[in-house]
Order: structure tokens, then C-alpha cells, then sequence
């Protein structure tokens, strides 16, 4: 019997011990790891069980204050009922233990860890009935858009991404985490009075009337919010209130879109990334943005990501062979990772950029385009089966 498993730990160390003892398990392997274990973890742990329902979650208490971590446990358990959790602590006095089980835990193990009690722990998983964790989580999905290189197109392909789903009546937020280039606005026509440094300063009473009095409403129905327009100010907004920020958001709002740059070294766009559904790697078929889609593949995976998040979207797509370009099989192979969707360029893309409006507004100003990206939505929202091509 296989057996998934979740892995939350803010120590490094913990988290190779467990992948070294599951070297000894064949049966059992890591599907996801989190670098911390922060209040929003269900969101993630949510997140990973609609691709994994069967998966048993694995998380170390000890990392962070034991009144946080419980709270943090609390609401996984909450967030998923059904869900196999195997808590690890360095303190295992009988209040401690009660408290964590209490708090939502089905097994507790003792740091520092000892392999012996780590196979006792997978054995009592394997003997435990199999429950599905997964099943209709109620949290909104963010959909988080970086670009590779500067002009992929990732600011455009959000930006009417969030337009179909405004399109199809779903309650959508669109956010720019490009704190530089900050061109969302640009691009849907629109001057924003507040920014995200007014929702960082109000997160503490943030509710859903004052965020959508805060933020700009684009004609197509999706909320718009985005950083000051002084690069000075840049530094205010920070990862612990995005954590904050989108767990408000996913508590919500139907689906949350991000155009998260290309800085995802930055730990605010981290964050935003951590807590995505999916993570649309936009890339072009020149051979720079191959070059930096390895490094952020590798990176990505490095911060605890899996294959599975990362949809490699290859933007402006020709089909005919150009020694200029790669094809798609050339990237599939340099990136040992599928491409997601192609699509193609068209002219009015950059008119209706120069309009200042997304181009899913006016259908019929590129009818081919305007399906193709449409299909590329349904795909990645699962509105329907689509076979894997491209446009």
C-alpha cells in the first residue's frame, strides 16, 4: 500500500531526516514540503490534498512557538477532518502531548527523531483506516503568473486570465506583485486611490466591505490591488502580511490571480507562491527565458515545490521551425517538465494594451486568440477536461 505524505517544518534538518528515513520506507514518499508552519498552512495543506486526497500530513511543532504551532494545527484539522496528522515535538510530557492531540493530531512523535520511532509512526499510518482528506474544499485557488524575462507577457496573460473569471461571475481578485514594474493598472486603464500599503496598514480589522472599498473594481467585475506608484514606499508591504493577506482572500473570494514578476526570490512573492494553486512559469521560445526557466524550476523546487504546481505556459507560440526559437519538444526536454499550453500571439494583444483594456473584453477582436486563451482557462481551472495541446 503506497502512502503520501505532507511535510510542514520550519527546520531544515528535521525535514532531510525524514526524507533519509523514508529512504528505508519504499512504500511511503514526500508529495510536498513547507518551509514553515505559518497560520495560513491549511491553505496549502488544502491545496495539496485536491491533488493527493489520500496523503497523510507530517508536522513539526517544535519550529515554532508551541501556542502558534498549536493554532496552526488547529485549523489544518479543522480544514481537513479526515485528514492522517503525525505531530513531532522535542517536548513530550503528558500536557504537552494531550494538548497536541487535542489540537487536532492523530500519532506524536519525539524529537529528536529516531528512526525507530519514525517507522513505528509510518506503520501505524499504513494500519490506520484509509480516510480521502480531499473533497470540496471551500478556500478560493490562487493562480499565480511569473515571468521569466521581462516582456513574456506574464502581466497580459493575468490580467485576462482574471478577466474570464470575472466573465464567468466568479468573485475574483486580481493582485500586482511586481512592485516594480507595477503595470496591471496601466494595462486595465485604472488610478488607484488605495494601494497595498492601505491593506497592510488595516489587515488587523480587514473585512470583506472595507477591502472592496480600499480596492479599484475593474468594469469586467474583478477586484484590482497593486503597490504605490513610488518606488520608495516598495518595502512596506511584507511576506508575513501577504500570509495574512491571502488567507483573508481565500477565505473570500472565489479565485485570487497574482502577477508575481519575476523577482520570486523576494519573500513577499514567495509567499504568494507558496500559497497558490498553481504557479504559471511564462516563457517565450527564446533561449534566455529557457536558461532562467531552469534556474526557477530549480529553485522552486528547492523551497519545498513539486512538479505538479508548476505549469510551464510558453507565451507569443510559433509552430514553424525557426533556428531562432526552440520547439516545444526542445523545452519539454531542457526543462524535464511538460508544457501546460501554447498560446499564440496576435496583434491586437498589444493594441488592446495601448487601449488599456484586457482583451477578453472585446471577443471579437482576435476570435482565435480570444478561444484559444479561453480553452487555456478552462484547462487550468478544470472547467473541463481539455487535452493537453496547443493553441
Amino acid at each position: 500500500m503506497s502512502l503520501s505524505l505532507l511535510l510542514a517544518s520550519n527546520d531544515e534538518q528535521f525535514r532531510e531526516l525524514v526524507r533519509e528515513s523514508l529512504l528505508n520506507q519504499p512504500n511511503a514518499k514526500l508529495v510536498s514540503e513547507y518551509p514553515d508552519v505559518a497560520p495560513n498552512l491549511y491553505i496549502r495543506v488544502l491545496q495539496d490534498l485536491e491533488r493527493h486526497p489520500e496523503a497523510a500530513l507530517i508536522v513539526d511543532l517544535s519550529s515554532a512557538g508551541q501556542e502558534e504551532s498549536l493554532k496552526s494545527l488547529e485549523k489544518v484539522r479543522q480544514a481537513a477532518p479526515e485528514l492522517y496528522i503525525i505531530a513531532a515535538n522535542y517536548s513530550g510530557d503528558g500536557d504537552t502531548v494531550i494538548s497536541t492531540v487535542r489540537a487536532g493530531a492523530n500519532d506524536f512523535l519525539l524529537l529528536p527523531l529516531r528512526r525507530s520511532d519514525f517507522r513505528g509512526a509510518i506503520e501505524r499510518l499504513e494500519k490506520a483506516p484509509r480516510r480521502t482528506a480531499g473533497g470540496g474544499s471551500r478556500l478560493g485557488r490562487i493562480y499565480s503568473f511569473v515571468g521569466t524575462k521581462g516582456g513574456v507577457g506574464a502581466t497580459t496573460l493575468a490580467v485576462n486570465f482574471a478577466g474570464v473569471l470575472a466573465q464567468r461571475k466568479q468573485q475574483t481578485v486580481l493582485i500586482d506583485l511586481d512592485f516594480v514594474g507595477n503595470d496591471v493598472a496601466m494595462q486595465v486603464g485604472a488610478t488607484a486611490q488605495y494601494t497595498l500599503m492601505e491593506v497592510g496598514e488595516n489587515l488587523a480589522r480587514m473585512d470583506q466591505a472595507l477591502f472592496e472599498g480600499f480596492v479599484t473594481r475593474d468594469p469586467l467585475g474583478f477586484f484590482l490591488v497593486g503597490p504605490p506608484d513610488a518606488l520608495e514606499q516598495q518595502n512596506y508591504f511584507s511576506d508575513v502580511m501577504l500570509r495574512d493577506f491571502s488567507t483573508f482572500l481565500v477565505e473570500k473570494y472565489e479565485s485570487v490571480v497574482v502577477d508575481a514578476g519575476r523577482a520570486v526570490a523576494n519573500d513577499v512573492v514567495l509567499s504568494a507562491l507558496q500559497a497558490s494553486s498553481i504557479i504559471f512559469l511564462v516563457m517565450t521560445q527564446e533561449f534566455p527565458t529557457i536558461r532562467n526557466a531552469q534556474r526557477y524550476i530549480a529553485y522552486l523546487m528547492r523551497m519545498g515545490f513539486n512538479q505538479d504546481q508548476i505549469k510551464v505556459v510558453v507565451n507569443h507560440y510559433q509552430k514553424r521551425n525557426n533556428s531562432n526559437y526552440a520547439t516545444l519538444e526542445q523545452i519539454q526536454q531542457t526543462l524535464n517538465q511538460p508544457v501546460f499550453y501554447g498560446i499564440a500571439s496576435a496583434p491586437a494583444v498589444l493594441a488592446s494594451i495601448n487601449k488599456a483594456r484586457p482583451l477578453v473584453s472585446d471577443r471579437q477582436a482576435a476570435p482565435e486568440w480570444d478561444k484559444a486563451f479561453r480553452a487555456f482557462v478552462d484547462k487550468a481551472t478544470g472547467v473541463r477536461k481539455a487535452v493537453a495541446k496547443t493553441a
